[in-house]
């Protein structure tokens, strides 16, 4: 019996942070939890680069149609056959 062991029995909040904290070393020495956590980091860096993808292809899209909708604008408001780019 370790000195923990013996301070443990005496004590049940001690008990339990001695198997509390026992547990959490025995899960950061697995390697199986291990990979489960990169495998989360690289889902976070997927995820960030496709909403990359999507903010530059949305920021493209709204930049073209701001140009085509002041082009039909601009014809609208020369309605008098003066401007031939309609």
């Amino acid at each position: 019996m370790n000195r923990m062991d013996r301070l443990s029995a005496f004590n049940p909040t001690i008990a339990f942070l001695h198997t509390y904290l026992r547990g959490r070393i025995d899960r950061v020495r697995n390697d199986e939890d291990m990979s489960r956590g990169a495998s989360a980091v690289e889902w976070v860096v997927i995820s960030a680069i496709v909403v990359a993808i999507v903010a530059a292809v949305g920021f493209i899209i709204k930049n073209a149609l701001n140009d085509k909708a002041t082009k039909v604008g601009n014809c609208i408001g020369s309605t008098d056959g003066s401007n031939s780019n309609c």
